[in-house]
């Protein structure tokens, strides 16, 4: 198995690859669950496609709140068998699948009722760690924490706030570079997948769908995909793409925003994550690199679903709820990014969105075609494995069963000796440490080949002006091997510049551009073009930031061009 390069020229292979011959399935759709349905039927096997209309994960799978959890609110609901499931998915990601994309997140949570909160609290998070199960790999059981303890550990508290805490563990992930990675995994085995490649109609033999009509965005042409077996797995778009074939699904997916700013660590002195109980949810304060990330909001979208838009409410919301427990409030100005996603959520009889189902749902609409909604990010495996059984159930035959719980993505095999040698890495190649463990939690052991790129070239060692968490040769990797084509890729989803910077990248964004013109041979007027259309993106979503309400900051969001413009049905 080799590793499964994204490199131009795979792409343009992949390209030739799904339109000259009739595979067993090609799925629509390049986030987590689309991704995860590719990688599962290759690995049974059987030919397959993976189409993205954007880029990897350039929907809902670059937004999450970037947590493998098994949801502790969902316990609250009484939905044992979600909680069970994924936290059985969290330790499988953490210790075989992913190791080098997923690690371990300390939250305190902390309590505001004296007497009853505590057991009813600790009782939760107890089977909590049960269901997690015990085992060499398992994460530490949760503490009761004393104020003063609390206090110790998360320093920027209002003692006033709260009488005691519990301490317990997750997990969390960056959602955008492992869904790119499974997009790798899946091309690794054989999987012939391609980005900027939109499904604008669907082939039909009768009653029967038979494989897809596509344009190929980045160089605006058509061709056809046949499939024994399509797969829809296109998010909060299931409707729409559901829509091209005619015919109405057999269930409806229902959008929910949810709003997510990042402040500088400094901003809020703790040693773990928070976890905080709202009128309408929980509000999360996550520790991510140098910065926190706090969310989410749950609001009903129904607007533009490519570039969801948060308005002056959703920041001002988010900076209240936190603020009633820091001692030292957040102001607006203390915000370094933000960013909307959507939760694709099954319709159901509730009003309110954080009510509806985060199970999934697999259907037949037509045949030929299976159809995959709901669900969270955690259990995208199961729910690819689900999708992907019902595709066999429609080739008949005999085909092996899923065996992606045994199958660790490319980077994860040899990880945890390298991560134990990253001072040796560091004296070999002449960075300092840190930086070799930030390209371990980046890279696993592909770490060498970003290396490879630094000796070739020294240069490529140095940082990214303007974002100088990250090296230049990390841009290049971008292009090389991780399928970036345009800047707002590698400044939004291969690394995390457009919110970890107070400029949202626009210093970056010039020399990003410069690198990637070599590699990718734009002409001047194209790495002039790609500058601007991030600089208008930025204008457009800082604009839109200050809106009052939904409708107005979708259309200032929206004044801003896409980087290749897509067809509209």
């Amino acid at each position: 198995m080799h590793t499964g390069t994204l490199s131009p020229t795979a792409r343009d292979e992949a390209v030739k690859a799904l339109a000259g011959a009739e595979l067993d399935v090609v799925v629509i759709g390049g986030g987590v669950v689309g991704a995860g349905c590719a990688l599962d039927a290759t690995t049974r096997g059987l030919s397959t496609g993976l189409l993205e209309m954007r880029d990897w994960a350039s929907g809902t799978s670059s937004r999450s709140s970037k947590l493998i959890h098994g949801g502790l609110r969902y316990l609250e609901m009484l939905d044992f068998r979600l909680v069970r499931e994924a936290l059985h998915e969290r330790g499988l990601l953490l210790h075989r699948l992913a190791p080098h994309l997923v690690r371990p997140v300390r939250f305190l949570y902390p309590l505001t009722r004296a007497v009853w909160e505590r057991p009813y609290v600790g009782a939760g998070v107890t089977l909590y760690d049960t269901m997690a199960g015990r085992g060499s790999g398992s994460l530490p059981r949760h503490r009761q924490l004393t104020r003063r303890q609390a206090l110790r550990v998360c320093p920027a508290l209002r003692k006033e706030s709260f009488v005691g805490a519990v301490q317990y563990w997750d997990a969390q992930v960056d959602d955008a570079r492992h869904t790119m990675f499974l997009a790798r995994t899946a091309a690794a085995y054989g999987a012939h997948v391609a980005s900027r490649t939109q499904v604008v109609g669907f082939l039909r033999e009768g009653g029967r769908v038979t494989g897809v009509r596509v344009r190929d965005l980045e160089f605006d042409r058509e061709f056809e995909v046949r499939a024994r077996q399509v797969v829809n797995a296109t998010g909060v778009w299931t409707d729409d793409t559901q829509a091209l074939i005619g015919e109405r699904g057999q269930f409806r997916v229902r959008a929910s925003k949810g709003v997510h700013l990042v402040v500088p660590r400094d901003r809020i002195r703790s040693t773990t994550g928070i976890i905080l109980r709202t009128e309408t949810s929980v509000l999360f304060v996550i520790p991510w690199g140098r910065h926190w990330i706090i969310g989410t909001t749950d609001t009903d979208w129904t607007l533009d679903k490519a570039h969801p838009a948060a308005t002056r409410g959703d920041i001002d919301y988010l900076l209240t709820e936190v603020n009633k427990v820091l001692v030292t409030p957040l102001r607006r100005d203390d915000v370094e990014g933000v960013y909307a996603g959507l939760r694709p959520l099954l319709a159901g009889e509730s009003e309110l969105t954080s009510k509806l189902s985060r199970e999934h749902m697999v259907a037949t609409p037509v045949p030929g075609v299976v159809a995959v909604a709901g669900g969270k990010y955690t259990t995208y495996r199961v729910m690819a494995a689900d999708a992907v059984d019902a595709a066999v159930h429609g080739l008949g035959g005999a085909v092996p069963p899923s065996c992606t719980d045994r199958v660790p993505l490319v980077g994860a095999e040899g990880f945890a000796a390298l991560w134990n040698q990253r001072a040796m890495l560091a004296a070999g190649s002449g960075l300092h440490v840190a930086r070799v463990e930030h390209l371990l939690s980046r890279y696993g052991s592909l770490v060498d080949e970003v290396l490879a790129l630094i000796r070739a070239e020294p240069s490529l060692g140095e940082p990214v002006e303007g974002a100088d968490d990250y090296l230049r040769a990390e841009i290049t990797y971008a292009v090389l091997a991780e399928g970036a084509r345009h800047v707002e890729d590698v400044l939004t989803r291969r690394t995390r510049i457009s919110i970890e910077t107070f400029d949202r990248g626009l210093t970056a964004v010039g020399p990003v551009a410069a690198l990637m013109a070599g590699l990718l041979g734009w002409p001047a007027e194209q790495t002039d073009r790609e500058v601007e259309r991030y600089r208008l993106r930025v204008e457009a979503e800082r604009a839109s930031q200050d809106q009052p309400d939904d409708m107005a900051a979708d259309l200032i969001r929206l004044e801003a061009p896409d980087v290749v413009p897509v067809a509209h049905a």
